[in-house]
């Protein structure tokens, strides 16, 4: 079971938030006994990027022996 603070994965793309698969985040809050989650996502720099609801179909938990991946966030505009 993910628990708050832990990190976990993105399984599929978010675009409307610019976040991609496998991107990694971290549980701030747990809805409905892990039937969702308040993900947030950021920069390596320590920029917050975004906070997300989730679903759990959308995360997974990190597995042993994974290594991170930088990418550069690509810019996008905003309504």
């Amino acid at each position: 079971m993910i628990r708050e603070l832990e990190s976990i994965v993105l399984t599929q793309d978010v675009p409307e938030y610019n976040l991609k698969r496998d991107d990694v985040g971290t549980v701030v809050l747990i809805h409905r006994g892990g039937e969702g989650y308040e993900v947030e996502f950021v920069a390596l720099d320590g920029e917050t990027i975004a906070v997300v609801t989730l679903e759990a179909s959308q995360v997974r938990p990190i597995r042993h022996r994974e290594v991170a991946h930088a990418r550069a966030l690509e810019a996008y505009a905003t309504a």
